[in-house]
């Protein structure tokens, strides 16, 4: 059976021509995919009856399904969505007051084989890449679902985008032309996958580059962060640098502050003194616990000190609002929940 979602219009001209019918066929598919975002082929109305059932026997509008839906206080939709081989990954859907933004995080792996400390994703293990068109089912899941268009994507849910960058950049390029969501408006989140950081210079994209950084010195790094033995600081360093310099772009430092362990006074005034010579923003993240370690969430006075120190130096920094704490926030969470109900079953 051929699934629809996920295939560009040439791709949906060629099937019509197939099927004998007018390129005009597969711009209205086209667009019911994309900009109206149905389910279901009936749903094609401006398509005639024949023609769908026509279009029903060899073809699909998408085979996922919505596993797990969760819905915040504050607005944010988490889905844990399953694909037809019953793996699962999480997709989010961020709201935030004021703004007309609906941000989509997507995943890009079943599971991490990058294996941070901090992170609930890890805790389950690497399980197989995503296809590009898995990754864009999320954005069509959450569209579907809620009737709203998405504005923006950040690949920041399960999986490193890096070890998948090949469907990344296929889905990056359809959330551009078809979905119409400016490159810019995407954002590809890596814990310092440097190949990949190379590849993404020399490609030049207008979409945003954001480095899990999350400690500045190497001892402190790999406690956390297993990568920084293969990718250490220095390395990851010398290829963000040569990528904002091929590209002009500025890119965004991500940084989970831990309490006890990243949030000091002297860990800040290290930081400071990587970034110094870095083209960037720094987005501070205040630590989101998970069952599975003994991590804590600072207090809001060490986060506005550490906040304060930095802005000191130079640098635009936010702390990121903590959106969908009521609901398994936690990237990994949901899937480890469901995961852990399900062996106990």
């Amino acid at each position: 059976m051929i699934i629809l979602s996920g295939m560009k219009l040439e791709e949906l001209e060629g099937l019509m021509n197939e099927l004998k019918a007018t390129k005009f066929r597969a711009k209205q598919i086209h667009s019911w995919i994309y900009s109206k975002s149905v389910s279901s082929i009936d749903e094609m109305t401006n398509l005639s009856k024949d023609f769908r059932e026509k279009l029903k026997e060899i073809a699909i509008v998408c085979d996922t399904k919505i596993k797990v839906k969760q819905v915040s206080k504050d607005g944010t939709i988490k889905y844990l969505v399953e694909y037809p081989d019953g793996e699962c990954v999480e997709t989010v859907l961020m709201r935030f007051d004021n703004r007309a933004n609906l941000t989509a995080c997507v995943s890009s792996q079943v599971g991490c084989a990058v294996n941070c400390s901090f992170c609930a994703t890890a805790k389950g293990g690497f399980r197989r890449n995503l296809t590009y068109k898995e990754i864009i089912e999320q954005v069509l899941t959450i569209q579907r679902d809620t009737g709203l268009k998405v504005t923006n994507i950040v690949f920041m849910g399960q999986g490193e985008p890096m070890l998948n960058l090949d469907n990344v950049l296929k889905a990056l390029e359809i959330f551009n032309n078809d979905f119409q969501i400016g490159a810019r408006r995407i954002t590809i989140s890596t814990s310092g996958i440097v190949p990949g950081i190379e590849k993404l210079a020399e490609l030049n994209l207008q979409s945003t580059l954001a480095i899990s950084l999350h400690a500045p010195v190497h001892e402190l790094r790999k406690t956390i962060m297993p990568i920084e033995n293969k990718y250490p600081l220095p390395d990851l360093k010398k290829a963000l640098k040569n990528y904002i310099e091929k590209t002009g772009r500025r890119i965004t430092i991500e940084y989970i502050l831990i309490h006890g362990f990243n949030d000091t006074t002297p860990v800040a005034k290290e930081l400071a003194y990587f970034l110094k010579d870095l083209k960037c923003n720094v987005n501070l993240i205040p630590y989101n616990s998970v069952v599975e370690n003994d991590y804590k969430k600072p207090s809001g006075n060490d986060i506005m000190k550490f906040k304060y120190l930095l802005e000191h130096s130079g640098k635009k920094v936010t702390v990121r609002l903590e959106r969908g704490a009521d609901i398994d926030a936690a990237c990994g969470q949901l899937r480890g929940k469901m995961q852990n109900k399900n062996s106990l079953g």
